[in-house]
């Protein structure tokens, strides 16, 4: 089929678009790595929109791992991601589960329950008191249970549960099966894109907490990495931690520190990623 000259400019037009969208994404994170790979005569000497140096040198990253109580709180932030990330898919997915189901009882009230926090929340400080009263102030568990559910990815959960085909269930109930060995041993195994989804959504959310780390957490080894970041981005720019290193080139090697992880898991799950949530979206 040949395209008309209409549909071939508007094609064009299209992949400028994608290619200028691209770019505005991509210079930022390149200017980011190459100033934390660049040394401090030639960030003096050029300064600015640094994109590719004529030379490389990991003197801030060597000078970011210095920070205090880095290690105590890289440890955190992975052990807090990993725990809290499981257990936000579990808890996610046995709410998930029978929400999905059209003969629940009490169904609609329960949906509605879960809708209300996406559009109302309690505030900072009410959370603040019932964090502070059920002991998980100073604790590692503070960054886990406040936020075991999210109410979106709940609700996209639900969604993609609600499309398995009942008939699944209903032939493993006639074999004997019970619900927990359904939903363990049938419906999970055949859910990975939509556990791989919710999965970088906790995630990522666990990767970069911050505001509990401030709020709820005065142990400086309890911190997660955003706040040694937000420490190090708060410095002062004109100064130099010494006299090889500029805070700058610092900075930016403490933004590339944080965020490779996450960089370097996404791609892995990026199939998953875009397969659940088109899947999810279909039917609520």
């Amino acid at each position: 089929m040949v395209k008309r000259q209409s549909e071939r400019i508007f094609d064009v037009l299209v992949i400028l678009l994608l290619v200028m969208a691209g770019l505005v994404c991509l210079i930022p994170m390149l200017h980011v790595i190459a100033v934390s790979l660049t040394p401090y005569d030639e960030y003096l000497r050029r300064g600015g929109m640094i994109l590719f140096p004529t030379s490389i040198t990991v003197d801030a990253y060597r000078e970011f791992i210095k920070e205090p109580y880095l290690f105590e709180c890289f440890m955190t932030t992975v052990v807090s991601t990993v725990l809290g990330t499981a257990f936000n898919i579990l808890m996610t997915v046995l709410m998930a589960y029978p929400l999905a189901k059209t003969d629940l009882l009490g169904r609609k009230a329960l949906n509605l329950f879960v809708l209300i926090p996406m559009l109302i929340t309690g505030g900072l400080i009410p959370t603040y008191l019932v964090v502070r009263s059920t002991g998980l102030m100073n604790t590692i568990l503070v960054y886990i249970i406040p936020g075991a559910i999210w109410s979106y990815v709940l609700i996209i959960t639900r969604a993609f549960f609600s499309q398995i085909d009942k008939g699944i269930a209903e032939s493993a109930r006639m074999d004997g099966a019970g619900e927990w060995t359904i939903l363990f041993r049938l419906i999970l195994p055949i859910s990975m894109p939509i556990i791989a989804t919710i999965g970088l959504m906790y995630g990522v959310g666990h990767w970069n907490e911050y505001l509990s780390g401030v709020i709820y957490v005065n142990r400086p080894e309890l911190r997660t990495l955003q706040v040694v970041l937000r420490e190090v981005l708060s410095r002062n720019t004109e100064a130099a931690v010494d006299v090889t290193v500029p805070t700058k080139t610092l900075q930016m090697a403490g933004v590339v520190f944080t965020s490779v992880p996450i960089i370097v898991v996404y791609p892995f799950l990026q199939k998953y990623f875009t397969q659940g949530i088109m899947l999810g979206a279909i039917k609520g």
